[in-house]
């Protein structure tokens, strides 16, 4: 308990740090946009490559991979069929809806969270790659079908996964990890310290687009946002934690892993399909937020009962 609560002093303290730099406009309006892209294009990679290419492959997948997969596509699926019965969302506003209540934001606020809380970076890593890998073609492909206006061709949406430096930097350590070969120092050393600046700027950058943003302002699809973010922020944890320890009988330090993983907010990535598709935006924006700002709370409630 007091590592957890250590590390996400850690995160808070920097996300804080970022907040009051964005209040204070330091290095302009601009300034936590140009931290997050050098963060997500150069450092994240960097970072990924290190960690990967030194980790044990084979714990990563199999049981851990799978309690993520049926913790987010349940939360989706409850979504779904609430809008069903109740919402009545059209096909691409839902779709940004099941995407809101399970999928993760294992990137900006995983890696941190991942390093600092369970002590693993590398931990968040299938999550990633399940995500951009398979759930995300998929949800373009949908949207693509679901709307007229903005049509997308197959090659783009096949071509997002390889397009990702993220996943790149985390094929590359894979390679690496699965044949055993050795990075030069030369080559090495440099790579750490880029990777080592990428938690830093993800923080910051994360804390400066808090300030100024005001969630549930208006009436409008307030309802689909309190499901999606309840759904993200509460069901999925529960079910990670059900499936972990009653469906595979994973351990306590696997469960904890499989709980504070599920919790995680809503990914930024879905603001960026709505914006794309033009549909569903508020929805995205608001639900990214909401869960968000509840994730610490869930996380250090699910921690004080499981520990």
């Amino acid at each position: 308990m007091q590592g957890i609560l250590t590390g996400f002093a850690i995160i808070g303290v920097v996300i804080a740090a970022g907040y009051v730099a964005g209040r204070l406009r330091l290095g302009g309006p601009e300034a936590g946009t140009t931290l997050n892209r050098i963060g997500f294009f150069v450092a994240s990679p960097a970072l990924l490559f290190t960690v990967v290419a030194d980790a044990d492959l084979g714990a990563l997948l199999g049981a851990p991979l799978l309690v993520q997969a049926i913790a987010g596509a349940s939360a989706a699926a409850v979504f779904v069929a609430v809008n069903l019965l109740w919402l009545r969302l059209r096909v691409p506003e839902a779709t940004i809806g099941a995407l809101g209540a399970g999928y993760v934001n294992a990137g900006n606020i995983g890696l941190p969270v991942a390093l600092y809380v369970l002590g693993d970076a590398t931990a968040v890593v299938p999550v990633i790659g399940l995500q951009l890998l398979i759930v995300s073609p998929l949800v373009l492909l949908l949207l693509d079908s679901s709307t007229s206006e903005n049509r997308v061709s197959l090659g783009f949406v096949l071509s997002q996964p390889v397009r990702n430096p993220i996943i790149l930097g985390a094929l590359a350590g894979g390679a690496v990890s699965l044949t055993g070969a050795r990075v030069p120092d030369v080559v090495l050393a440099p790579l750490e310290i880029l990777g080592g600046a990428a938690i830093p700027m993800i923080l910051l950058a994360f804390g400066m687009s808090l300030h100024g943003s005001r969630p549930l302002r208006g009436q409008e699809g307030r309802a689909a946002v309190v499901v999606a973010a309840a759904l993200k922020a509460v069901v999925m944890p529960a079910v990670a934690f059900v499936v972990a320890r009653y469906g595979f009988g994973l351990d306590d330090d696997a469960v904890v892993s499989a709980v504070t993983l599920a919790a995680l907010p809503a990914a930024q990535n879905i603001f960026n399909y709505a914006a794309r598709f033009r549909r569903g935006e508020v929805l995205a924006r608001d639900t990214i937020l909401v869960t968000t700002l509840a994730s610490p709370v869930v996380l250090l409630v699910a921690a004080a009962l499981l520990t």
